[in-house]
């Protein structure tokens, strides 16, 4: 399983800019990865796990701005297309789950 993190913060005065790098570097210490400039993701090996870091992220929201959390599987992810111009760039190598029986 996959989470995103989409988030849209306001950094007009110094105090928003503060929570902007706060929320940011928490999710970095959480094991979330920059996809895009506000978009965070993080791979996660069972869905008890997820919601552990779901919960994190939720905990450290700022008072401000909008915040979204999408959580995907690893095929769902696996079938994304990324581009950068015109040429396609073939996705990150996407951690193996372990299964146990």
């Amino acid at each position: 399983m996959w989470i995103l993190v989409f988030f849209d913060l306001p950094t007009e005065t110094k105090t928003e800019r503060k929570a902007y790098s706060s929320f940011r570097k928490k999710l970095i210490s959480d094991g979330f990865a920059m996809f895009q400039f506000s978009i965070y993701l993080r791979h996660c090996s069972s869905a008890e796990n997820m919601d552990v870091h779901i919960k994190r992220v939720k905990k450290s929201l700022p008072e401000k701005g909008h915040v979204g959390i999408l959580c995907v599987t690893d095929k769902q992810f696996g079938a994304i297309e990324l581009f950068y111009g015109k040429k396609e760039k073939p996705p990150a190598n996407v951690p193996q789950q372990l299964e146990l029986f």
